[in-house]
């Protein structure tokens, strides 16, 4: 593990892996955030988890498109409700 990862802030820690488990938070929005490589997001996920969690998240993130930036079917912005910012009059 890189030194950074080991003089990493609490605060920031829980940061990154809350980032890690929600399904819409691509890999490299946590790479560009906090300037760590998948292979360290994973070693920090690691060693930080309980063993059953981090065997969970894995499976969970293994494959799935919109964690992977690569092969997500839109690129840039959020997810908004069609009704959304509309006012009917």
């Amino acid at each position: 593990m890189k030194k950074a990862l080991k003089n990493i802030d609490l605060e920031s820690l829980n940061r990154i892996i809350e980032m890690a488990w929600e399904d819409r938070t691509p890999f490299e929005v946590i790479e560009k955030e906090f300037s760590i490589s998948h292979d360290e997001l994973i070693s920090l996920m690691r060693n930080n988890l309980k063993s059953s969690s981090f065997k969970l998240w894995r499976k969970r993130v293994n494959g799935r498109k919109t964690k992977h930036g690569a092969i997500r079917n839109f690129k840039v912005g959020r997810h908004r409700c069609d009704r959304q910012g509309k006012q009917s009059n």
